[in-house]
């Protein structure tokens, strides 16, 4: 690792509590659709499910969308059969997703209670600026009384939290805080920053929820998304797109905020080849189709091993 980040991960492990010192455990941001972009079944996500087993040891993924795709109608169902936890999502900023997928919830979450792990309600809405961090509360509750014992939180960037933004869902009782680090958009480069950035990252949003909530006993915190992009991706100013650094990265950063003892879902399992061309936060074109650890065919990328060394 870095030695910058070895000494930031020392000194900030006064922020994590006890508990969180076992091991993180890793999860896997999962699409909704095929290479092709049709959309996955029961049986996609099965075959899924064994590739991120076996390559990864993992056994837990993370949705934006319960009724995109009808997700929570096929996943669900696969998660049972392959020994899977799912974390289901709800897109609330438009009513039309946020009613539908909480009619998903309501119909398939209420069956397969076991498979459902928690719930996120919202994909970095207080980093767009969508809600406030009181009217997301409102969208969080409401989400609430459809699974009263589920856990229910949200994910976004971790500057919404390190800057307050996100204060009324800690002061409201948000039980599960789910926060972004990419280290990549913030232009660092493996082995130049990127490692120190993404550590110093989630340390901040940590450190300001513990603050304000006066420990984390009560929270569930997972770095929601990090990742890298591999070869075929797109450059972020100095940051490059490269399996290699990928591959960097996740052994030193992934695998060391594990070590650190801090949940991580990396974004993503498998490339997206569907997906069109967007632009980036810089006005640049922006390649999202390779940022999967694993290829779209589930095989493993050369020289990106996926195991950490415990």
């Amino acid at each position: 690792m870095h030695a910058a980040t070895t000494t930031l991960a020392g000194i900030a492990l006064a922020a994590v509590p006890a508990l969180a010192l076992n091991r993180g455990t890793l999860g896997f941001a999962l699409g909704t659709k095929l290479a092709d972009g049709s959309c996955k079944y029961t049986a996609d996500y099965e075959t899924d499910f064994l590739a991120i087993k076996a390559n990864t040891g993992s056994t837990i993924v993370r949705g934006y969308a319960a009724s995109d795709c009808n997700c929570a109608q096929q996943i669900l169902p696969a998660a049972k059969n392959k020994g899977f936890k799912v974390i289901l999502g709800v897109w609330p900023d438009v009513d039309e997703s946020f009613n539908a997928d909480k009619l998903a919830l309501s119909t398939y979450a209420t069956q397969y209670t076991d498979q459902v792990y928690a719930v996120t309600v919202g994909s970095e809405t207080l980093y767009r600026g969508n809600f406030t961090g009181a009217e997301l509360l409102e969208k969080i509750n409401d989400v609430q009384a459809i699974l009263p014992k589920t856990l229910i939180g949200t994910a976004d960037s971790w500057n919404k939290y390190a800057d307050g933004t996100a204060d009324a869902l800690i002061k409201g009782g948000v039980k599960l805080l789910m926060a972004n680090a990419f280290s990549y958009w913030q232009g660092k480069e493996v082995g130049a920053g990127a490692e120190y950035t993404y550590f110093d990252d989630v340390q901040q949003a940590m450190g300001h929820i513990q603050e304000v909530a006066g420990s984390l006993d009560s929270i569930e915190f997972w770095n929601g998304e990090t990742g890298w992009p591999t070869t075929g991706g797109t450059n972020y100013g100095p940051a490059t797109a490269d399996t290699d650094l990928a591959a960097t990265f996740y052994s030193q950063s992934v695998c060391g905020m594990l070590d650190w003892g801090v949940n991580v879902f990396y974004f993503e399992a498998f490339d997206e080849p569907w997906k069109p061309v967007s632009v980036g936060d810089n006005g640049a074109v922006a390649d999202e189709t390779h940022w999967g650890a694993m290829n779209a065919d589930r095989s493993l990328k050369q020289g990106f091993p996926l195991q950490c060394q415990s």
